[in-house]
């Protein structure tokens, strides 16, 4: 089977071309595969520092500010003495009638 230099020489072209474009793709998938690989390792990195950091404190829950001393009950005032009911004034004592002798 012989073949011409000019269809040999096309088919080296080619094979080239498709040599090329494979390890273009390869080297895109490469570094897509770098890309995710650090990204990864960043996250771990993050993870990890993240267990070893103090824990935070957690903000206590804000409080109804406890009212200071209970008021003293509000006594009820002592019972005022009652007047004592008005009396009709006494007649006074009739003058002595002057006995005439």
């Amino acid at each position: 089977m012989v073949t011409t230099k000019a269809k040999r020489a096309e088919a080296a072209k080619k094979a080239v071309r498709t040599r090329k474009r494979n390890a273009a793709k390869k080297a895109a998938e490469a570094l897509k595969a770098a890309a995710s690989r650090k990204r990864k390792a960043a996250a771990t990195r993050r993870k990890n520092a993240a267990k070893k950091a103090a824990p935070k404190r957690k903000a206590a829950p804000k409080r109804k500010a406890v009212p200071k001393r209970k008021a003293a009950p509000k006594r009820k005032a002592a019972p005022k003495r009652k007047a004592a009911p008005k009396r009709k004034a006494a007649p006074k004592k009739k003058a002595a009638v002057k006995r005439r002798r």
